[in-house]
């Protein structure tokens, strides 16, 4: 598979972040906690497969992102990097460290979607196809506003818009992403929990808004039982976009483990 297109943050040989970002996103969403919060680590934040500037070709299955990532590590990380992920790249934090366990040295995973339930899943995945784009940027804004985005500081907002919203051919808008992608992703989130090494530092941030929870009991459960004294378990009291909303909490957990 090959490298991802990927920002790189922070001074070479300080302490490595892989970062990844969830659904729809882009690796350029770190970039305000790489320069902000955590200047002293170097974060490694690529585009996942079908989104951003990376390819957009498939296969789009976690082992293709999985083999992706490992190669991004390849061309970017010095050694074992602790991973800060969101979402569906906690997913991928999960398969990866338990893919190669030797390449993760800690996992921060952030409302992490994983093991969800099939046909919320199917549904999801029928919705995207069914309304794949925008009439224009305000419906785009507005779909944002007043979903998960709701608590995003507009200038957050702002440069999102600025980043990954593109004109389409058809001349309607949407994220620079591949569609296909996101749809077989959806269908991804379905498969069964993976756990990290039971030895691997591991911090899960659970956004209590969220309705019906990306962090399911089920995976509260096996995580718990299955690490023990290496889990350290957080509840904020916000909707998904933790990584925007609850930075600074944020990086004192990241912290912890750099």
């Amino acid at each position: 598979m090959p490298a991802l297109h990927t920002y790189l943050y922070g001074p070479a040989g300080a302490p490595e972040i892989l970062s990844l970002h969830g659904l729809t996103g882009h690796g350029r969403r770190w970039q305000s906690m790489a320069e902000n919060q955590l200047p002293d680590a170097r974060w490694i934040a690529p585009d996942l497969r079908g989104h951003g500037r990376s390819t957009w070709s498939p296969p789009w299955n976690i082992e293709a992102h999985v083999a992706s990532l490992i190669d991004t590590l390849d061309e970017h990380a010095s050694g074992p990097v602790l991973i800060v992920a969101h979402s569906f790249g906690g997913a991928l934090a999960l398969h990866l460290a338990a893919t190669a366990p030797d390449r993760v040295r800690g996992l921060v995973l952030l409302d992490p979607a994983i093991g969800l339930d099939p046909e919320f899943m199917g549904r999801v995945a029928e919705l995207t196809i069914g309304s794949p784009d925008y009439t224009d940027a305000a419906e785009a804004r507005s779909e944002k506003v007043h979903g998960s985005w709701g608590e995003v500081p507009t200038a957050v907002l702002d440069e999102e818009f600025e980043e990954h919203l593109i004109h389409l051919d058809n001349g309607r808008v949407n994220w620079r992403l591949s569609t296909p992608a996101v749809v077989t992703a959806w269908g991804e989130l379905a498969r069964p929990l993976v756990l990290p090494p039971s030895s691997m530092p591991t911090v899960i941030v659970q956004a209590m808004k969220v309705q019906p929870p990306y962090v399911t009991d089920e995976l509260r459960t096996a995580i718990t039982e299955h690490l023990g004294p290496n889990l350290t378990s957080v509840e904020f009291d916000c909707d998904h976009m933790v990584p925007h909303v609850r930075a600074d909490e944020v990086a004192a957990l990241i912290r912890k483990l750099l």
